[in-house]
């Protein structure tokens, strides 16, 4: 089974951290919310209160598979300032592990340097803080083990993506199927 962990910190935009987690959940991925906060009980962007299943000092990475960030302010910054989330995102890169980042969280990426010469996708305005980066404006963008996508109306493509990745295009294709989406 393919684990994923979704960083959470307060000021996460809920649609987007909770999205991912669902439709992973629902095609059969661990879908691991880990707090940043050093707290279980995470409050999101629009005041969201969401109970993360383990603290990012708990957790071993190295069974997962891959990372997801979250927009959302100041949740983006709060992800960005964390040495343990720009430690996790350099090493998974390096390894060809899937890091994923949608909204403004992929200027976190753009910071840590992972998007030079790739193409990316961010909420506007933040195209400045993808460092290097072929900024694209398409919902979804993917560049090997690198997928970024625009913001809260994008995610569910975002995460119908990362399961195509880590699974097939078949398993995703089901199950947009499944959740009626674009149809």
């Amino acid at each position: 089974m393919k684990k994923i962990g979704i960083f959470l910190a307060d000021g996460f935009e809920e649609i987007e951290g909770l999205t991912v987690v669902d439709i992973l959940r629902r095609a059969g991925v661990e879908a691991q919310m880990i707090s940043i906060m050093g707290k279980k009980e995470i409050c999101g962007s629009h005041n969201i209160h969401v109970q993360a299943d383990e603290l990012y000092e708990d957790v071993d990475f190295a069974g997962f598979d891959g990372v997801v960030l979250p927009g959302g302010m100041p949740g983006t910054l709060n992800l960005g300032a964390h040495a343990g989330v720009n430690e996790v995102i350099k090493s998974f890169a390096e390894e060809g592990k899937l890091v994923a980042a949608v909204c403004a969280a992929p200027s976190v990426l753009g910071q840590a340097g992972l998007l030079k010469g790739k193409k990316a996708a961010c909420y506007p305005g933040y195209e400045d803080k993808l460092a290097g980066a072929e900024v694209i404006f398409e919902e979804v963008a993917e560049a090997g083990n690198i997928i970024t996508s625009r913001g809260m109306g994008t995610t569910i493509a975002f995460a119908l993506r990362i399961l195509a990745y880590l699974e097939n295009e078949g398993k995703a294709a089901e199950m947009a199927e499944k959740i009626i989406y674009k149809q």
